[in-house]
């Protein structure tokens, strides 16, 4: 599983498709370990992440105002959809970070 992907999935559950890439556990000798997985463009996982946070973030502040109105939402469902969201934005800005800093070591470098 794409370490991205898998800790959101260990996170927040199943990614909003409701299904997780498959990666086999067991290659075989002779085998293209890189045949068997059709890795995502970082571009698309980053992309379907901050997607994934979005969604989190919208649902929320579903739940807040549901709160807010009175209509039966408890406050531990608020602060559990609350504090999902606020994770998956730090993982997602985490990655980022990450990201930017391979980039600039990458650009620093002397050929």
């Amino acid at each position: 599983m794409v370490p991205l992907v898998q800790a959101a999935v260990s996170l927040f559950g199943a990614p909003l498709g409701g299904t997780t890439p498959s990666v086999p556990s067991v290659v075989t000798p002779g085998t293209d370990p890189t045949a068997l997985m059709s890795p995502a463009p970082f571009a698309d996982l980053l992309t379907e992440a901050v997607g994934q946070v979005g969604q989190l973030e919208s649902q929320a502040r579903s739940v807040v105002e549901g709160l807010m109105s009175g209509t039966g939402v408890d406050v531990h469902e608020a602060m559990i959809a609350t504090e999902k969201a606020e994770m998956g934005f730090e993982l997602v800005l985490s990655v980022r970070n990450k990201a930017l800093a391979a980039y600039q070591q990458v650009m620093g470098m002397q050929f």
